[in-house]
């Protein structure tokens, strides 16, 4: 008994979060046996190729605007009432999924489903700020990512069995239906075993321009770091896999295993990282991410074919520092404007990241290695803007 606790005081699993990982990870195993065939489906139903590209830059921009209406909700409501409600509209939007095959409808149905996946994130973060103390925030977030990653093991081939057993469109509405029972289950879950936040539902009616200045400075300092960051990545994530494979001369299979070792290296780095930012600051670690970011692009350029698995790792290890950037974005945001403080942070990276995949095909028409070299400098800019002022609050918080 001494021990489980042990093991659940290390782990950060206090009872919110518990409930919390159930939900993430019902909801997630049922869109993961879906979610990635949803292109295929699109086409099936009719849909050209023009239609599945704009259903992707749909899906991208409806992501980044979710966000700061989720966190206003998470503030208004309280975060389980808000958690609850987002699951009940992505349980909408399965539904609608299941009653339709007009891909119009279908690419209709994604403003509900995207409720879950974009609307709870600042809900999500704001929920393991309350319950975790500064100590603990960034083992709640490694915890979380890791979890989160489980379903995306699991769930994909089970979802490609029933597409090769039952067929495309009866093997996805399966999924739908599946999707829709596990999300039932989580709105039961999650509306009887929260426990009630120690915290008051905010009333005030503070605008975009007040939550800007309601974030510190160094969070800011931090929000445009990071924008530079996902710019210069975004630029170069799309052609990946067209440099592996197609310059670098790489199999799908060997692509395959690449992306694997790039998982693996990720999930065995969040505990030990986010154990050490807790304890010790979370800014190495941060400035760590933000390096591996940058050596990324550069290093799939530089590195000879044969040593392409070297520069997978140096991808995994990107996440070293994401529980800790979290965990700072949630103890600079004062607890009752938390949730918009967090939707405006992610909203305004979104919009700024939106344009890298274009702006690279056009460097990539240019030189196939132009995406990577100015990806990784965009990065490296993004680095350098935060190291170069310490950033003393963190020590006195």
């Amino acid at each position: 008994m001494m021990q489980s606790r042990s093991i659940k005081r290390f782990l950060a699993l206090e009872h919110n979060i518990i409930v919390l990982l159930g939900a993430l990870l019902v909801i997630g195993m049922g869109e993961e046996l879906w979610v990635r065939f949803m292109p295929r489906y699109l086409e099936v139903l009719g849909a050209s190729a023009v239609a599945i590209g704009a259903y992707g830059s749909f899906k991208r921009i409806v992501d980044t605007i979710y966000q700061y209406p989720g966190g206003w909700l998470a503030d208004r409501m309280g975060r389980k009432r808000a958690l609850v409600l987002f699951n009940v509209i992505a349980a909408t939007g399965y539904l609608l999924y299941l009653l339709t095959t007009r891909w119009e409808i279908v690419i209709l149905g994604t403003l509900l489903v995207l409720a879950w996946s974009s609307m709870s994130q600042p809900a999500i973060f704001s929920l393991i700020g309350d319950t975790l103390g500064r100590s603990r925030r960034a083992m709640g977030f490694s915890v979380q990512s890791i979890w989160k990653r489980i379903p995306i093991v699991i769930a994909p081939p089970i979802g490609g069995y029933l597409l090769a057993r039952l067929g495309l469109v009866s093997g996805m509405h399966v999924g739908f239906a599946v999707s829709l029972l596990l999300a039932l289950g989580a709105i039961y879950l999650q509306s009887h075993f929260y426990h009630s936040p120690p915290r008051k539902v905010d009333t005030s009616h503070a605008g975009l321009g007040q939550v800007w200045h309601m974030m510190p400075d160094s969070l800011r300092r931090l929000l445009v770091a990071d924008c530079l960051v996902r710019l210069g990545s975004n630029l170069a994530a799309v052609y990946v896999v067209l440099f592996v494979t197609n310059v670098r001369g790489k199999t799908p299979l060997e692509f395959g295993a690449l992306t694997s070792l790039q998982m693996i290296t990720a999930i065995l780095g969040y505990l030990p990282a986010a154990r050490l930012a807790d304890r010790f600051g979370r800014q190495p670690f941060i400035l760590a991410t933000f390096a591996f970011f940058a050596l990324f692009p550069l290093s799939l350029v530089v590195l000879p074919p044969e040593w392409l698995a070297l520069a997978f790792i140096i991808a995994g290890l990107h996440e070293i520092g994401e529980p800790a950037r979290k965990a700072r974005i949630v103890d600079l945001a004062e607890e009752s404007y938390r949730g918009r403080v967090i939707g405006l942070y992610y909203l305004i990276r979104g919009l700024v990241t939106i344009p890298a995949p274009f702006l690279g095909g056009l460097l990539w028409q240019s030189s196939v290695q132009w995406p990577f070299i100015v990806g990784g400098l965009i990065s490296a800019a993004g680095l350098g803007l935060y190291a170069v002022r310490p950033h003393m609050d963190e020590q006195m918080t």
